[in-house]
């Protein structure tokens, strides 16, 4: 096979996606004449999106909305993490198998403690308890976070995600947040495009000045939640960096060379 390889996003809507601005800068980087391009592939036909990867030679795949359960479904092999999920985020081969993963999780640690923010012995709040906030809580998990809070609105679904990292992890109220040192918003609140563009999660008057609030909503990039928490003298922490990280850890998997995260983390910004 020639130099020339292709890697692609799958999704759908897909067109505002960052993911090829990201990684054709990441392969640029490190010399590699691969490219990365966008599909829309809407629900329903994930499994077919897999089959292509297998036909057309592509050397990997980015999954998002609403295909992630579709693929794992799909796949040769999941990891313990797409297999705990549910959910793949990216397709890489390992020879001639297919193999799911997810990476959100280990992005969101990742892009932390880039920006040197301590996990060891942190209290966090993570709020909602969808796909993201899930990957979220398996991968902190993993950490020595002293203690991990879920908030939702729907009691069943925290507890479905608390119990991924059951030694930590436990269901609580908003209130919490009080006594956070970091707190993390995986819902859409806040977020361009929803009817909850103008709105916050919870009332920031209970953030203290030494909390880190983190929002995974990068669009827009400073959301309402991180302009209130910024006012109330917290550090903020906003999605892009989950997204380069994540990215990164793909990169990794695809071409086995350490992945130009600096590069990424512009990229994302600046796309």
């Amino acid at each position: 096979m020639s130099a020339q390889r292709v890697a692609a996003v799958i999704g759908s809507p897909i067109s505002h996606s960052r993911s090829p601005q990201i990684f054709a800068r990441a392969f640029a980087e490190v010399g590699l004449q691969w490219d990365y391009v966008r599909f829309d592939v809407p629900a329903g036909r994930g499994a077919a999106a897999i089959e292509s990867l297998r036909n057309l030679g592509l050397v990997g795949l980015s999954v998002t909305m609403p295909l992630k359960e579709e693929a794992a479904a799909a796949v040769d092999h999941l990891t313990s993490s797409a297999q705990a999920l549910g959910a793949v985020n990216c397709v890489a081969w390992d020879e001639d198998t297919v193999v799911g993963h997810n990476t959100d999780g280990a992005g969101f640690v990742a892009s932390l403690l880039h920006e040197g923010v301590s996990l060891d012995g942190s209290r966090i709040v993570v709020l909602g308890a969808g796909g993201a906030a899930r990957a979220i809580v398996d991968a902190l998990g993993l950490t020595n976070a002293a203690e991990i809070v879920v908030v939702n609105r729907t009691h069943e679904s925290a507890i479905l995600a608390a119990a991924l990292a059951p030694s930590m992890a436990r269901v609580d109220s908003v209130n919490t947040v009080i006594d956070a040192d970091i707190v993390v918003n995986t819902t859409p609140l806040g977020m361009n495009g929803t009817p909850f563009a103008g709105h916050m999660p919870f009332d920031v008057s209970l953030l203290t000045n030494g909390t880190t609030v983190v929002d995974i909503v990068y669009n827009p990039i400073e959301t309402p939640l991180l302009q209130a928490a910024a006012l109330r003298g917290c550090r903020t922490i906003d999605g892009l960096g989950m997204l380069a990280h994540q990215a990164a850890n793909q990169f990794r998997l695809w071409t086995g060379l350490e992945p130009p995260i600096d590069a990424m983390l512009d990229a994302a910004r600046n796309s």
